[in-house]
């Protein structure tokens, strides 16, 4: 089936107030949600935030408490998951050890009486370029190409959806990275939409081209990955999506950019870019900024910054070499642990545990949250990375 004849086929994924409730429980509170037609999306979160059951209940999986679930016009919401034009590929593969891969391929199109499959399995194993390990075992193959023949397999159904959960997280991290692009381009090739569950938010950055954070049952930011990244609207997207430093302080002057009275000092940012209920003179916000945005200069340097820009005093506390970067931790009037990340181009040997230094950056990178929300929401802890 080509693009053009899945996308005149297929529709909208649409949730309208859907919700599940266990008992006292809410797994998700009514949500209304729409996934376009032949796109790449993402269900972002963290363990128990609502967003595999969201997925099971658009699968069938799962009877949604209350809502509906559409797909193009068509109301779904009482067809069992075998009548539902969607596939779900699982973390598990849940490929048969018995059957070499060609009859994994088929099993669905033999399931439903077709005889002639020979073709059909060529091109899908062609899509997922294993085409050279059509007569293997499950058991021979690599995590990484089970799951490719257990996606090959939900796609030769020509499902109008594809629902893929967690499916990556079986697998290491480089082979992960490689597994990513690999999904990218057969979504892009097969043209279908793909609804994609992970807790990883590289992943869903890297493969989706809509992403919508979950949290506690809830949709908490809803957008194309670097929109959501420059422009979190809430602390816990700024903390969960990457790395923010967040600073508190008071609005002293407004006009097309808000000073702010911050860590002994003034910093500025765009009014376009602050998402708190209050902007007006006297009132509090959180700045944000991201590690990668900051510049590091030795407080001996600190006359050759440029003016305008945001400027922290500090003293650095901790540095990792990581390769591509340092990252740095700073302790500064304006937050104990402010975070930097600085490309390892000319390193400063200077900049070691001890030091005095300026944080400086463009003040046009600068975000703005509602004071009054949880500064650490969205961080996460060890125990939440085990």
């Amino acid at each position: 089936m080509t693009q053009q004849q899945q996308q005149t086929a297929g529709g909208d994924v649409r949730l309208a107030g859907i919700s599940k409730t266990y008992g006292s429980f809410t797994a998700v509170h009514p949500l209304d949600l729409t996934v376009p037609q032949g796109s790449f999306f993402a269900l972002l979160g963290a363990s128990g935030c609502g967003k595999t059951t969201t997925l099971r209940m658009i699968a069938g999986l799962e009877e949604a408490t209350t809502g509906t679930v559409f797909l193009g016009d068509k109301d779904i919401t009482d067809l069992p998951p075998y009548k539902r034009p969607v596939n779900t590929v699982f973390q598990s593969y849940a490929l048969f050890p018995h059957l070499d891969i060609t009859e994994n391929v088929a099993f669905g199109l033999r399931r439903r009486g077709i005889k002639s499959v020979k073709k059909q399995v060529d091109d899908m194993l062609e899509l997922v370029q294993l085409g050279d390990f059509a007569r293997r075992r499950p058991h021979q193959l690599s995590g990484g190409q089970q799951q490719r023949v257990a996606v090959a397999r939900a796609l030769i159904n020509h499902p109008q959806v594809l629902l893929l959960d967690e499916p990556l997280g079986a697998l290491d991290l480089k082979l992960r990275r490689q597994m990513q692009l690999e999904l990218k381009r057969i979504q892009t090739e097969v043209g279908i939409t793909f609804v994609h569950v992970t807790h990883d938010q590289e992943e869903a950055m890297t493969m989706a081209d809509t992403v919508a954070v979950m949290n506690g049952g809830r949709v908490e930011q809803l957008g194309a990955p670097a929109d959501l990244y420059e422009n979190p609207r809430t602390t816990f997207v700024a903390n969960f999506l990457g790395t923010s430093n967040l600073i508190g302080g008071e609005i002293v002057s407004t006009g097309e950019d808000l000073v702010v009275a911050a860590g002994g000092g003034k910093l500025a940012l765009p009014r376009e870019r602050c998402s708190a209920s209050s902007t007006t003179a006297g009132g509090r916000l959180l700045l944000g900024i991201r590690p990668e945005k900051i510049s590091l200069a030795h407080a001996d340097d600190a006359d050759g910054i440029a003016a305008g820009r945001n400027r922290v005093t500090g003293r650095i506390t901790d540095s990792s070499f990581i390769g591509v970067s340092t990252q740095y931790v700073v302790e500064s009037p304006a937050g104990t642990a402010l975070q930097v990340y600085e490309q390892n181009i000319e390193r400063d040997t200077r900049l070691t545990p001890g030091a005095e230094v300026v944080l400086h950056w463009n003040p046009a990178h600068t975000f703005g949250l509602d004071a009054t929300q949880d500064i650490d929401a969205g961080a996460l802890s060890v125990e939440d990375a085990e």
